[in-house]
């Protein structure tokens, strides 16, 4: 098993490091905004930066959160082959991208839901494989308005269309498989509570506003 050489080890390691990096949180300190973790659901994620009224920096936070799950895993996928790692370390450096953003440890391991890191993964692991899921949130988004009814078709969605393509349009990797399982089902474990608001129906819809005066840091 190649990704357990020290330096595949080092490699997921620093990986989740960078996960650990809550871009909601730091965004919003550069711009003066509130804290995200004090308003509206108390996510620190995109869509909760958006109900500050603050596209950009709502903006800013997926793409940012997106980064640092593609970025070790493009790196591993392009360059690791000279260095004894492939596919297998990639998908677990992307893993513990995604792991660090739930639990980073540079936020006392309070961290967001993972969508747009682990959205980044999947184009990292396959570019076709993350935009199939990412229309699939889309699509899902714009006809509910529900950001988290999108996520959890898209968390069921990604290793169906994984196998469906492994061999075809990527290589397919059974510890790479493991790996979106489990980010898949975290997804769904980390939007129990939207799961509950869905069924009661006081789920707030996209682009709802929630944060307080202020949020800007007026």
């Amino acid at each position: 098993m190649s990704f357990l050489n020290p330096l595949s080890l080092l490699a997921i390691a620093a990986s989740y490091l960078v996960g650990s990096l809550s871009f909601a949180v730091i965004v919003s300190k550069v711009l003066g905004m509130a804290d995200p973790r004090s308003y509206g659901s108390k996510n620190p994620g995109a869509t909760n930066v958006l109900r500050s009224g603050r596209k950009g920096a709502a903006l800013a936070t997926l793409l940012l959160d997106a980064l640092k799950g593609w970025l070790p895993v493009f790196l591993i996928v392009q360059f690791g082959a000279a260095h004894g790692m492939g596919l297998d370390t990639a998908a677990l450096a992307g893993l513990a991208a995604f792991l660090g953003h739930l639990y980073p440890v540079f936020f006392r391991f309070q961290g967001g839901k993972g969508v747009a890191t682990a959205a980044g993964v999947l184009v990292g692991v396959a570019p076709l494989l993350g935009l199939a899921t990412g229309l699939t949130w889309l699509i899902v988004a714009v006809f509910f308005r529900y950001s988290s009814l999108a996520s959890l078709a898209a968390a069921f969605f990604a290793p169906a269309y994984y196998l469906m393509g492994g061999g075809i349009a990527w290589p397919l990797s059974a510890v790479a498989l493991l790996a979106l399982v489990v980010m898949s089902l975290l997804l769904v474990w980390r939007h129990r509570e939207n799961v509950r608001r869905l069924m009661a129906g006081t789920e707030s819809k996209l682009g709802a506003k929630s944060a307080p005066k202020n949020a800007e840091g007026k």
